[in-house]
């Protein structure tokens, strides 16, 4: 076998290691910033008495920045935009999907089965990581796809 055929038949391997580092480094990321989204609903809610759905707002988008910047820092080596400006608001306008996921889970949580929200957020937490990182690894962190 000759070398270029040695190193197209590596590819799928290298692609599948990188596929696995940055999931793994943005869960650990994720986990940096749900410590500061969960911490800010429980104090918002708890301490400041805000409604549950208005804390978690407000904790989910402060959760956002810190999970932008680990992601920028730390997990994604490929970047499609160059404006940094522009790609914080891709990334955050992504994020309002695992937003509304979780604040529909939430509501039904709370409101429908009687659940607290401190235990509610436990289950929307899953469904809000697999949204964003699939979104935003697909449309702003990977090579923009070839011309034919």
């Amino acid at each position: 076998m000759s070398l270029f055929g040695q190193a197209t038949s590596n590819l799928p391997l290298r692609r599948a290691r990188l596929i696995f580092r940055e999931t793994w480094r943005y869960f650990m990321a994720s986990v940096v910033a749900l410590a500061v989204d969960y911490g800010l609903l429980i104090a918002l809610t708890e301490l400041a008495h805000l409604h549950y759905l208005i804390s978690s707002t407000i904790s989910y988008s402060s959760g956002s920045v810190v999970q932008y910047l680990l992601s920028i820092a730390l997990v994604f080596r490929s970047r499609r935009l160059s404006d940094q400006r522009m790609e914080f608001v891709a990334f955050f306008g992504l994020g309002l999907l695992g937003l509304a996921a979780t604040q529909l889970i939430l509501k039904a949580s709370v409101d429908g089965l009687g659940l607290s929200y401190a235990i509610a957020k436990v289950g929307a937490v899953g469904v809000s990581f697999v949204l964003n990182f699939v979104a935003r690894k697909a449309l702003l962190f990977s090579k923009a796809p070839s011309a034919p």
